[in-house]
Formats: C-alpha cells, sequence, structure tokens
C-alpha cells in the first residue's frame, strides 16, 4: 500500500487535491495521512484579492488566538477526510504543530510512508512557497515530495 503524508491547511478542500488523491488510488491500494497545521497566520484564500493595509484607517487582520486556530483546522481536516473518504480514499490524519516543517517531521516520525504532498495557495499567495516548504521538507525527511499549487484567479 502507498503511503502518503498530505500537509495542507487552507487548501485542504481544493479539488487539486481531489485529483492527485484520485490518481494515487486508480493506481492501487493507497492511504493518505492528512497533516494539518494549526497555523495563526490566516493566508488569504485563492479566490481573494490581497488587501494592502492599512486601507483608510483600516487595521489588518488579527492572527487567530492558538485554539481558534486548532478548531478551524480541526473543521478543515474533518471536512476533508469526509470528502476524501466518500470518494473512496483511505484517509485520516491530525491537527499538528503550526509548524509546517515539525508537524511533518513529527508525522513522518511516527509512521512509515512513501511521500509527502504539499498542497499550497498559488505561488503569489502561498507563504508555505516562499519558505521553499517542498524543498525544506525533501531536504529533511528524505522522501519524494510532490507540490500541488492551486490555479491562481
Amino acid at each position: 500500500m502507498h503511503r502518503s503524508i498530505v500537509v495542507a491547511n487552507r487548501t485542504l478542500d481544493s479539488d487539486e487535491l481531489l485529483r492527485l488523491v484520485r490518481e494515487r488510488t486508480a493506481r492501487g491500494p493507497a492511504h493518505f495521512w492528512l497533516v494539518v497545521p494549526a497555523s495563526t497566520v490566516q493566508e488569504p484564500a485563492a479566490n481573494e484579492v490581497p488587501i494592502p493595509m492599512p486601507v483608510m484607517g483600516g487595521t489588518p487582520p488579527l492572527p487567530l488566538a492558538p485554539e481558534e486556530a486548532r478548531q478551524l483546522a480541526q473543521a478543515r481536516l474533518d471536512a476533508a477526510t469526509a470528502r476524501l473518504t466518500a470518494e473512496g480514499a483511505t484517509a485520516d490524519g491530525v491537527v499538528s504543530d503550526a509548524d509546517p516543517v515539525r508537524a511533518v517531521e513529527e508525522a513522518v516520525a511516527g509512521g512509515d510512508f512513501d511521500e509527502i504532498i504539499v498542497v499550497t495557495l498559488p505561488p503569489r499567495l502561498s507563504r508555505w512557497l516562499h519558505l521553499d516548504l517542498p524543498g525544506r521538507l525533501a531536504a529533511r525527511s528524505h522522501l519524494p515530495v510532490t507540490h500541488v499549487a492551486l490555479a491562481d484567479v
């Protein structure tokens, strides 16, 4: 059975991830371990236009409180697990450390995996890509890393 770690947050419900999961399961038995960092930093969704702050006296959005971040990550995990399972995939996962590198390292240490799948917002919006998350995970885990970016709007 092919075992993949999927690290995602805002992108867990994406059609791009669903397509990749379908491709992997078409090849044979596959298991997807979803790792959802409980990030207090909320990136804009792919269809949102970033607004420079402050705008006309506006204030930048406040980061989420840690407990609120965990609740939001858990809701995303539950929805993604249900969606992938409904598609016939074997999927479960965990809400983890806010740092995606630490979150994946914890998952790798706890299991035997064949690859890491990183699902990000489009390159112009993705903080994870600006931090070279796919490259950092490949170097630290010594596992193949597949990067899936949402389409830019």
